[in-house]
C-alpha cells in the first residue's frame, strides 16, 4: 500500500470536492465509494495482479484508479466528466501507469484504444464502478464488441446484477440473463451497501463477475436473430410461448406454422419464456434460421 492517505475516505473525498468546488451531477450517475475495503474487495475478485492490464470506466475522481494502479500493471480509465480533469491530475500525479481518456465509452473505439495502451497477448480486465443508468448498453456494447478482455468485474445496482446472473425459472431470469449469459459466464460476487458511496444512491449496489467465453455458449445461425426471439419469448412475462410469438411473428406467420416450428424444436407452446434454457432458445432460434 503506498504512504499516502487513499482517496476513498469520506474526509478525503470531502476535501477533494471542496477544493475544487465540485458538484454530483445527476444526469452521470456520479456516486463515488468511500470505503478502502469495497475497492480492495472488488480488485480481489477481479483478480487484478502486477501482470494484468485494465480498462476502467468513471474514474470520478480516482479512488479505484488508485486502487488499481497499486495493484495492476497499467490502467486506462474512459471518463467522460470533463470537469473531473484537474482533480484526477491532482489524486493520480504520483501513479505514472494511469491514462485517463476523456470520452464516452459509448461512442470511443474501445478496441483501438486496448491495441494502443496494452502489449499483445496481455491479460487485460475492465474493472469499474458503472455508471448505474447506463450499465447495460455499456455492457452490451463490450461484449458484441468481442473485445479481448478476459473479463470484467462491475460494481452495478444490485437488481441488474441478479438479472445478468439470473438462472431459468426465477423472476430475474429474462432476455438479458440471456444476452450476458450467451458470452460470459456471470456471477454475482459482492453486495455492497448504499452507506459507502457518495452520495448514496437510492439502490442496492452489487459487484458483478463476467468471465468471457472463449466462444459463445451455445451455436446460432444468425445471432440477430437469436437475441430478438428471445426478446420477443419475454414480451409479456406472463403470457405462453405461443401467445408471445404469434403476437411478434403476427405478420410473417400463422399460429399453425409457429406450432409446427415449436413442435420441430420438440418445445412446448405452453411454457412461458422464463422456464426455458438458452440452448432450448437456441434451438428454437435455429429451427426459424435454420
Amino acid at each position: 500500500m503506498n504512504k499516502h492517505k487513499a482517496i476513498a475516505t469520506p474526509t478525503k473525498t470531502k476535501e477533494i470536492l471542496n477544493k475544487y468546488g465540485f458538484s454530483f451531477k445527476k444526469s452521470l450517475g456520479q456516486n463515488f465509494i468511500i470505503d478502502v475495503n469495497i475497492l480492495t474487495k472488488i480488485l480481489e475478485k477481479a483478480e487484478v495482479t502486477k501482470e494484468v492490464g485494465v480498462i476502467e470506466i468513471g474514474p470520478g475522481m480516482g479512488a479505484l484508479t488508485e486502487q488499481i494502479a497499486i495493484h495492476a500493471k497499467q490502467v486506462v480509465a474512459f471518463e467522460i466528466d470533463q470537469r473531473l480533469a484537474p482533480i484526477l491530475e491532482e489524486t493520480l500525479m504520483e501513479y505514472d501507469n494511469v491514462s485517463i481518456v476523456y470520452q464516452d465509452v459509448l461512442e470511443a473505439d474501445v478496441a483501438s484504444i486496448i491495441l494502443e495502451h496494452f502489449e499483445v497477448g496481455q491479460k487485460v480486465k475492465l474493472v469499474a464502478n458503472l455508471p448505474y443508468y447506463v450499465t447495460t448498453p455499456i455492457l452490451m456494447k463490450l461484449l458484441m464488441a468481442r473485445l479481448p478482455l478476459a473479463s470484467i468485474t462491475v460494481m452495478i445496482q444490485k437488481e441488474v446484477a441478479d438479472r445478468m446472473a439470473a438462472t431459468p425459472n426465477t423472476k430475474s431470469y429474462g432476455s438479458l440473463s440471456i444476452a450476458v449469459q450467451y458470452y460470459t459466464e456471470a456471477s454475482v460476487v459482492l453486495h455492497v451497501p448504499k452507506t459507502v458511496f457518495m452520495p448514496q444512491p437510492n439502490v442496492d449496489s452489487a459487484v458483478l463477475h463476467l468471465e468471457i467465453r472463449d466462444k459463445p455458449l451455445v451455436e446460432v445461425n444468425d445471432e440477430d436473430f437469436f437475441f430478438d426471439l428471445v426478446r420477443a419469448c419475454f414480451g409479456q412475462r406472463r403470457k405462453t410461448l405461443r401467445n408471445n410469438l404469434v403476437r411478434h411473428f403476427t405478420d410473417e406467420y400463422t399460429k399453425e406454422a409457429l406450432e409446427i416450428k415449436l413442435q420441430e424444436a420438440n418445445i412446448d407452446g405452453t411454457r412461458r419464456g422464463e422456464s426455458l434454457s438458452i440452448q432450448e432458445f437456441a434451438d428454437l432460434a435455429n429451427v426459424f434460421s435454420g
